[in-house]
């Protein structure tokens, strides 16, 4: 019986893998088909199944497709991080919330209200920083515009941690 090393093995697999992924990348990227759709003619790639955008003067309406980078903000340049910090004398748990605004187009941001649900703390929120209006509505800063780069943060003092999301901003 002839019996090979376990390291020539072990060789031999990784070529035979190496062979069989190379075949089926070349086999992916050269694989089309041609299928007609309302009498038009049209190559179907598999690799090409994102819808592009038309560009230059083939732009339906001559609308501009939407950018990451916008001269407007929007309620995703406000960041909302939280974390635990230690407990109250009495054992309730602390946490420390930071809203930012990041708008990389340098905006100012105001009238932020925050997905909140019933926000209540053991410890006193300075209600100009962080006031609940209503269920699910608190507003930070008082409405004013949180400037581009700042920080705000607040302490709160509950026995659970709320979920807190933007829910609105104003540019």
């Amino acid at each position: 019986m002839n019996r090979e090393s376990p390291s020539l093995q072990l060789s031999s697999l990784l070529k035979l893998f190496a062979v069989t992924s190379l075949l089926l990348i070349i086999g992916i990227y050269t694989t089309e088909k041609k299928s007609s759709i309302n009498g038009e003619n049209m190559i179907v790639s598999p690799i090409t199944h994102r819808k592009l955008l038309i560009t230059g003067e083939g732009r339906e309406n001559g609308v501009e497709p939407n950018r990451i980078w916008s001269d407007k903000c929007s309620k995703s340049d406000v960041m909302i991080i939280q974390g635990a910090t230690p407990p109250l004398p009495n054992g309730i748990p602390t946490y420390t919330v930071e809203i930012s605004n990041t708008c990389v187009s340098g905006c100012d941001i105001s009238a932020i209200h925050v997905s909140c649900g019933w926000f209540s703390s053991a410890r006193l929120v300075n209600p100009h920083v962080f006031k609940r209006l209503r269920f699910d509505d608190c507003l930070l800063n008082d409405g004013k515009p949180l400037r581009n780069g700042r920080t705000l943060s607040f302490q709160y003092a509950n026995t659970f941690r709320y979920a807190l999301s933007v829910s609105s901003v104003s540019c």
